[in-house]
């Protein structure tokens, strides 16, 4: 398997357990709706995540058509990841409970929790920037329109629905017992793996120009 599908996996995984507006939704629709409309939901998510994708890709090609300024985005981008690591390690979370849990066999409007994952997702604006971040420093790794890049970033999106998946699955099961408090501890682990993460990516694109 590619080097770069594999980084591009670790790195889906690690932002499906960003917490944030989408990530309580994910659960929460998981918990009270049933699992399948969680996964409509985190395939909202996925698509969203490619859009953002297409569109920092066409942005970060514009500004890095010369060599000369790969190395500054590249570390720029790994400060980003940074900033949102030491950001998603601090960062409190807030979860309202339902006081009825609705898993009764209804007919799904799959697109209803498809929009709703899609829009709550991308109109996430720090999202943005933490893709063009990401962009820019695997661009400036493997280089534009390469098949290296497009592994990373299907490994990406990969990661993020299948792990989406899995915890629609997992909150469905547990909902009973499900102590949302560990949700704090799930932010600063994810939260040092992001830090370790930008670090890692900068070191790489210094020594690339040295």
């Amino acid at each position: 398997m590619s080097r770069a599908l594999i980084e591009g996996i670790i790195l889906g995984i690690t932002l499906a357990f960003m917490i944030g507006p989408a990530f309580i939704s994910l659960v929460q629709t998981s918990i009270y709706k049933g699992p399948a409309s969680g996964i409509q939901f985190a395939a909202g998510i996925a698509l969203s995540d490619f859009v953002l994708i297409a569109l920092s890709y066409l942005g970060t090609l514009k500004i890095l058509g010369s060599l000369q300024h790969q190395m500054p985005v590249g570390i720029i981008g790994g400060a980003i990841l940074i900033a949102f690591g030491i950001y998603t390690f601090k960062r409190k979370t807030k979860i309202s409970e339902s006081s009825k849990i609705n898993v009764a066999l209804k007919p799904i409007n799959i697109f209803k929790h498809l929009f709703k994952g899609f829009f709550m997702n991308i109109f996430n604006p720090f999202l943005l920037i933490f893709w063009i971040g990401v962009v820019s420093i695997v661009t400036t790794k493997y280089g534009f329109e390469t098949a290296k890049t497009y592994l990373f970033f299907a490994g990406t999106i990969t990661g993020v629905f299948l792990t989406d998946t899995v915890k629609c699955i997992i909150a469905h099961k547990i909902r009973n017992s499900l102590n949302f408090k560990m949700l704090i501890w799930v932010n600063r682990i994810v939260g040092i793996i992001l830090v370790a993460f930008g670090l890692l990516l900068i070191v790489r694109v210094v020594l690339m120009f040295m």
